[in-house]
């Protein structure tokens, strides 16, 4: 029953939301044609507790514009893309209720198979609540043998269809980051410990592009040159919260951002291959040239 109700909250939202101003007579139309709606009109009183829970749930403001004839609207509509842990919620409920919805297309709906590591979530988030020790067997990449050690939960962080946990390693003295799908096993040990006053996971990320938060590699401003058509994709899926369209023409464009350019962030200007140059800094321009060359001397042979 409450999985339903969050449901239909997440439907007035995001029904409003796209309406941008809406009455209640044309969200009446909009309720009966959907399934939930199993053919009842929706009363103007359960209206009104659905939006008063959505507000509270989602930490938007549904305003009613009386002139011109009672029309709904989200006050704080920009909420919805800030990239906050509710803005994230509601899209993926959203998301899973259309898909519910629509379960007889499952054969022409293809989805990303994302990996293992979910199942240790709820633990973790257990453990983040009480400021609790956590016990783990981890096997990196780049060890032949899995490790057993504590850590210091400090947050979670979702990453390219990837769920890290980040948090200090009393035996190392330093923050570390660990990949849920490499994880082994994990246990709650009971024993608290002293979440730092002074740490704030957002900060923490604010300089970074991706998982990869490398202290010894400084801040500073990046330039990229960018094909046209690759920098259609840039203006929607940004690089960094820091992007600057600097120059625009019918060829190119020339964005700046940022950032801290650790090696996820490189990985990601690879990416886009012919379609996009680094101009500055010099460094990251002959490194990113370097790799190019050396990925191309491995093609050398090729008739």
């Amino acid at each position: 029953m409450a999985k339903n109700l969050i449901n239909k909250y997440v439907w007035l939202v995001e029904t409003i939301y796209k309406a941008k101003r809406i009455t209640f007579d044309e969200l009446n139309s909009k309720w009966l044609e959907t399934d939930m709606s199993e053919g009842v009109e929706l009363a103007l009183r359960t209206f009104h507790k659905w939006r008063i829970a959505a507000e509270e749930m989602f930490g938007l403001v549904i305003e009613c514009e009386r002139k011109g004839g009672y029309h709904y609207y989200i006050e704080n509509a920009s909420e919805i893309k800030s990239g906050s842990l509710r803005s994230w919620l509601l899209s993926t409920i959203s998301v899973s209720n259309l898909l519910i919805e629509n379960q007889n297309l499952k054969d022409k709906i293809l989805l990303e198979e994302i990996p293992s590591g979910e199942n240790y979530l709820p633990l973790i988030l257990k453990a983040l609540k009480a400021d609790h020790l956590l016990s783990m067997v981890y096997k990196s990449y780049w060890r032949r043998e899995a490790s057993n050690f504590e850590v210091e939960p400090y947050c979670l962080k979702a990453f390219k269809q990837r769920w890290y946990l980040v948090g200090r390693s009393p035996y190392l003295n330093k923050v570390m980051i660990y990949s849920l799908d490499r994880i082994h096993e994990l246990y709650d040990t009971g024993v608290y410990f002293d979440y730092p006053k002074d740490f704030s996971p957002e900060d923490y990320f604010n300089d970074c592009f991706g998982i990869i938060a490398d202290r010894d590699c400084k801040v500073e401003p990046i330039k990229i040159k960018v094909s046209a058509n690759q920098a259609n994709y840039l203006r929607d899926l940004t690089l960094h919260q820091t992007q600057r369209e600097l120059e625009k023409t019918e060829d190119y464009s020339i964005f700046e951002v940022t950032l801290r350019p650790t090696f996820d962030f490189q990985q990601e200007l690879l990416s886009m291959g012919e379609s996009v140059e680094v101009l500055e800094p010099i460094w990251l321009r002959k490194e990113i040239a370097g790799k190019l060359k050396r990925s191309c001397n491995k093609y050398n042979n090729i008739d």
